[in-house]
């Protein structure tokens, strides 16, 4: 099958992208034109493209900032959050859980988060009209901010959910390296007792001691879980109670977490049987999207499309979608020839 075959039928299949952060999807000319609202000389796209050039983790971060800090008011909010599921919709994508950095905001910034949460809850209302696609939402703490500022997060969470049902549950992303999961433990319950999904990245820039945190303090999903390939008893277990992971292969090898592609364990995951989902973590800072990582299963791990469909039907199954809709949108991927 040719290329232009290849994207079609991934484009068909409907799918949920999992792991994906909001200020990671804002294009290079979308920030500059929030520059332009916002700093006294605005970035030429040429300065905005070179954000996205950088050669690990800690790179990563900064980058990940020089966007965020441009972010500042509802309507900036409004016109990111429209755009990501605009190209969304475009891939195939019938639903979003997209991760927002409530933490950033809370820590670094000192600003409300309402009056932007309304800009976000505009344009997922809005593109939910104009393109069928549904998002909720998942606020990130920044866990090398520490639980103390993690608690705002999470609390803010429980608050905002009794009105916004969009938001759907709570995360810790940030350096792993700094500050592990077990911090975060007992928030992890009260936001589980709140009525809260819980999920965390782990095993991403540590071994699987990281991703055994974030189970043990009562994660459902785990983001990235890298590291897992070298501890047998945790695919065991990972197999066994098919717990999702947020598979993000571009994301991995672009931080340099994993410094070659044919060393990334995502087919020995889904050999072994574990519930791997695809994922494009930060497309633009990435340089990729959602069917792109699904043309890379195809062409570098050589998945079939059967292997393709039972990919996108995991990350329905692992969403945090209501049982009746997830019936449906199974049938849907059933349905495509």
């Amino acid at each position: 099958m040719d290329r232009t075959a290849q994207l079609d039928f991934i484009r068909r299949l409907p799918k949920a992208e999992l792991h994906l952060h909001l200020e990671g999807a804002v294009s290079p000319e979308t920030l500059v034109e929030l520059s332009l609202r916002h700093d006294a000389g605005s970035l030429t796209l040429d300065q905005a493209q070179a954000l996205c050039r950088y050669t690990d983790f800690s790179g990563f971060m900064m980058a990940f900032k020089a966007v965020t800090e441009r972010l500042r008011t509802p309507e900036d909010y409004e016109l990111i959050t429209y755009r990501m599921l605009r190209r969304l919709a475009q891939q195939g994508v019938v639903h979003a859980e997209a991760y927002v950095s409530v933490g950033v905001v809370y820590y670094w910034r000192r600003i409300e988060f309402e009056p932007l949460f309304a800009g976000m809850e505009r344009a997922r209302l809005q593109a939910e009209h104009d393109f069928g696609i549904t998002l909720s939402w998942i606020f990130d703490a920044v866990r090398h901010f520490g639980p103390e500022e993690a608690a705002k997060v999470f609390r803010k969470a429980a608050e905002m959910q009794r009105s916004h049902p969009s938001i759907a549950g709570i995360g810790i992303g940030g350096d792993e390296r700094r500050t592990g999961a077990e911090p975060f433990r007992d928030l992890y319950a009260e936001a589980r007792d709140a009525g809260l999904h819980l999920t965390a990245h782990a095993g991403e820039t540590v071994g699987p001691e990281g991703i055994w945190g974030a189970l043990n303090i009562g994660a459902e999903r785990i983001g990235h879980a890298l590291s897992a390939i070298h501890d047998p008893e945790l695919i065991e277990i990972l197999a066994h109670r098919q717990v999702p992971l947020e598979i993000c292969v571009t994301s991995n090898l672009r931080t340099g977490c994993c410094l070659h592609i044919e060393d990334h364990p995502l087919r020995r995951y889904f050999d072994a049987g574990l519930m791997v989902t695809l994922n494009s973590d930060d497309p633009v800072l990435f340089g990729s999207d959602l069917e792109s990582e699904y043309l890379l299963a195809e062409e570098q791990f050589e998945f079939t499309q059967e292997h393709l469909r039972e990919l996108a039907a995991n990350s329905i199954e692992a969403s945090f979608l209501p049982p009746e809709r997830k019936i449906v949108l199974l049938q849907q991927i059933e349905s495509i020839a």
